[in-house]
């Protein structure tokens, strides 16, 4: 006799697998500066470190994408734990920049078979408005997760705890969503979503799934290139970088959680531009305050890449759904790519920045303040062309669906 799926239990541990990337997230993040004095590591091998987060993650996630359909999401969970286990573990017992890139290359991994499996899994636990509510909060986790990390790390920090001890932590989620899925039984995929492999990359090469595609690079850098970096940006800004960390999420999280009426008001397309011009004015805020009007450019950063992810992964599953598991995962997978590449350009900047401003002879009251400064002020380069760029999808989608409604907006709109 089969058994029976359980929705509660694996959603449960869907959620708590997100909590585990973003506690990977932003503990790492807290810690870095201090990686960086223990190894004697330059700002440029640090970001080479936080690229092998990034790189690890589109890798598994499209790969588990590809597969998903044959070797099932209670596999891909199955690598997703041994990889994060690896990962905390070679980090804990890192000896070097070797070492740290290795481990963070796992972690990497594990993160994106948690995307991979979770996304499809969900969408088959699930149907209409419900499949649409969950992925959301499906999705908060990671923010979430981002906020549970800041404080607690931020709190062990000042309690003076090593960042050994920190990485421990990453474990409790970890071993408990392993707990969850043990033994389980698991959906059946949808035959709507469960079409051929050379149907779903067919579909990726029509004109929305390639422009999505692009779009998907600016808005994940946007999202995580500030992010990943604020401990040491904001250090010297006058406001504590992980208050500012946990602020940022702690709002995309709530946003998340509501969700629905605000893509229900604005459309997808009106969301992702209306989030351009908020994590653009967010970024350059962040390039010319300190002190406590650092949180509100915080804030307002935050509810501009708040809808960012999950509409981009949205956008996809509704405008090109032929597209499958494969194309939620090629898209997510594009976004942390783009950011692994990224971010030693973000070190370089930074180290580069420093000399300028040493070698110009220019007495600056904060150096490592100015040089982020300069760094966050290339950065709002980002959204800054996404304002442009989505209203240009904006117009053009609506009138697309004006002449030809996509099938399953219909269907949404008549249930």
């Amino acid at each position: 006799m089969s058994k029976q799926v359980n929705p509660n239990a694996l959603f449960l541990g869907s959620c708590l697998a997100l909590i585990t990337t973003g506690l990977t997230f932003s503990i790492r993040a807290g810690i870095l500066p201090e990686l960086g004095q223990n190894f004697n590591l330059s700002a440029e091998q640090l970001g080479f470190i936080n690229s092998m987060w990034f790189l690890g993650f589109p890798i598994s996630m499209i790969l588990g994408g590809i597969f998903y359909y044959k070797i099932g999401p209670s596999n891909i969970m199955r690598f997703a734990f041994v990889s994060h286990t690896l990962g905390i573990l070679l980090t804990i017992f890192a000896t070097g920049y070797t070492s740290l890139l290795i481990s963070t290359l796992f972690i990497g991994l594990g993160n994106g078979c948690t995307e991979a499996a979770c996304n499809p899994l969900i969408a088959d636990l699930y149907s209409g408005k419900k499949m649409d509510k969950m992925l959301n909060r499906f999705h908060m986790w990671f923010p979430g997760g981002i906020v549970i990390g800041s404080l607690t790390s931020k709190v062990m920090t000042d309690l003076g705890a090593s960042w050994q001890t920190q990485m421990w932590l990453i474990m409790i989620p970890t071993v408990l969503y392993a707990i969850l899925f043990y033994g389980k039984a698991f959906p059946q995929p949808k035959q709507e979503h469960a079409t051929s492999l050379s149907n779903n990359i067919k579909a990726m090469f029509s004109p929305t799934f390639i422009f999505l595609f692009c779009c998907m690079a600016l808005t994940a850098i946007s999202e995580f290139g500030p992010q990943q970096w604020v401990g040491i940006i904001m250090a010297n800004s006058g406001a504590s970088p992980m208050l500012v960390l946990a602020l940022v999420t702690g709002v995309m999280a709530v946003g998340r959680f509501f969700a629905g009426p605000v893509v229900k008001s604005l459309g997808q397309t009106g969301v992702l531009l209306g989030g351009a011009i908020f994590a653009t004015i967010g970024v350059y805020l962040f390039s010319i305050v300190t002190g406590g009007m650092v949180y509100v450019a915080a804030i307002l950063f935050a509810i501009g890449v708040c809808y960012f992810w999950p509409t981009m992964i949205a956008t996809t599953a509704q405008r090109v759904p032929l597209s499958g598991a494969i194309g939620m995962s090629v898209i997510g997978g594009v976004g942390m790519f783009s950011t692994s590449i990224f971010q030693p350009i973000i070190g370089r900047w930074i180290d580069q920045s420093k000399a300028v401003v040493q070698q110009s002879g220019v007495q600056v009251d904060n150096l490592d303040l100015a040089v982020g400064q300069i760094t966050l002020a290339k950065l709002a380069l980002f959204p800054g062309i996404l304002i442009i760029v989505f209203l240009i999808f904006h117009f053009w989608q609506k009138k697309s669906y004006k002449a030809q409604p996509d099938p399953i907006d219909q269907q949404i709109e008549t249930t």
